[in-house]
């Protein structure tokens, strides 16, 4: 069983399984780490969530950072 480890970058705009209680449903990622911190595009409200918990909830990528 070989889990995949997704790609985070700043920048990127998410999609999670869950809508946010604000009403948003996309997330701007803001910070990187073992926690990935991300930004409701709704309310500004920030969370932080562990690598593994946030790929777990991720639906899809609504855009990805520029690359470098």
């Amino acid at each position: 069983m070989a889990d995949t480890i997704v790609d985070f970058q700043l920048g990127d705009v998410l999609r999670l399984r869950k809508v946010h209680p604000c009403g948003g449903d996309t997330w701007l990622v803001v910070r990187l780490g073992a926690d990935i911190g991300i930004e409701c595009t709704t309310c500004r409200r920030r969370v932080m969530l562990e690598r593994r918990v946030l790929e777990r909830r991720m639906k899809a990528f609504v855009q990805r950072a520029d690359q470098p």
